[in-house]
């Protein structure tokens, strides 16, 4: 079986204080610390003994994985593996980088964002450096709020052109056709950020080729569908896999809707769907803005995420 895997542990607390995240300067106790670490540990155990499989992991921690040990001890052990495809994690890169000189290269992947007023642009900028040193695969974000623009130009700027910078448009933000227009010559896929997509009924490889799994083993055919396919754990999950359409109206988010079959993100990103690579960045057309690639003609009106906590939503952090 080729499966991939989107892992979210209880993990929840951040060293950032985004006021568009809300999981900005939270702090998990040692209780719920130790939790995230066992449950973690036991998914990394799963994912060592599928000799037989071929997985790609992404974890998607809600807070920030990287400032833990467990986070970069299972990574650098899971990129040695030789059925792990892939396995990448969402970073806003704040912790040291000298670690991955244990880890594969071919094999491990940072999705890494970048957040204007919570570290240092050169720290930033330096680690981005480091990781090329070190020949890590990355991509670089940013949330494009209008205040973040010139932060995103200097990024684009100083990263060599083979590093994508990825844009998400921002939560609760209406964006003007000019505003859409400066981001889309930053990232020439932007568009497909901009609004959210029609999904409803819509063939997805979530659920047959793609799974979402919390630290009690409960897995899910993503993130944002909360019905049960059985747990990865009992092995109960292997007989609930096959072609489904999507039952929500619109996917808003890129983990989601990445994985539409409608969508040409597969051959967009081929090779780099997990840490968010195309390959290779296509050129931005001149009717990029007016394309509907979402199929809609406007935003929706409700942007929580049926995965988030009630109220909440994560589409600017992911």
């Amino acid at each position: 079986m080729d499966l991939t895997v989107l892992y979210r542990g209880p993990l929840s607390s951040c060293d950032y204080d985004c006021p568009y995240c809300p999981f900005a300067k939270r702090r998990d106790s040692r209780e719920q610390l130790r939790a995230d670490r066992a449950a973690l540990e036991r998914f990394a155990g799963w994912a060592a003994g599928q000799t037989g499989d071929r997985l790609s992991v992404l974890f998607t921690p809600w807070g920030e994985g990287l400032v833990r040990s467990w986070y970069r001890r299972t990574l650098t052990e899971l990129s040695h593996l030789p059925h792990i495809r892939r396995v990448a994690i969402q970073t806003n890169l704040s912790c040291r980088t000298d670690w991955l000189a244990e880890a594969s290269p071919e094999t491990l992947a940072l999705w890494c964002t970048y957040h204007p007023g919570q570290t240092p642009y050169d720290r930033f900028i330096s680690k981005c450096r480091d990781l090329i040193r070190r020949e890590i695969r990355f991509s670089v974000g940013i949330v494009g709020f209008p205040g973040h623009l010139e932060e995103a130009r200097r990024l684009r700027a100083d990263l060599p052109g083979h590093i994508y910078l990825w844009v998400n448009a921002p939560e609760g933000h209406e964006l003007s056709d000019a505003e859409a227009q400066a981001w889309t010559e930053l990232d020439p896929l932007f568009p497909y950020s901009r609004h959210p997509h029609r999904s409803a009924g819509l063939p997805c490889r979530t659920g047959e080729s793609v799974v979402s799994v919390d630290g009690e083993g409960t897995v899910r055919r993503c993130h944002f569908v909360r019905a049960e396919l059985g747990n990865l754990y009992d092995g109960s999950y292997r007989r609930a896999l096959r072609p489904r359409a999507c039952p929500l109206a619109v996917c808003d988010c890129h983990i989601g809707y990445v994985h539409l079959e409608t969508l040409p993100l597969y051959d967009v990103f081929a090779g780099g769907v997990l840490e968010r690579i195309p390959s290779p960045i296509p050129p931005a057309a001149p009717s990029a803005l007016t394309q509907d690639l979402s199929g809609r003609s406007g935003r929706s009106s409700s942007r929580t995420h049926i995965g988030s906590p009630p109220g909440r939503s994560a589409r600017s952090m992911e």
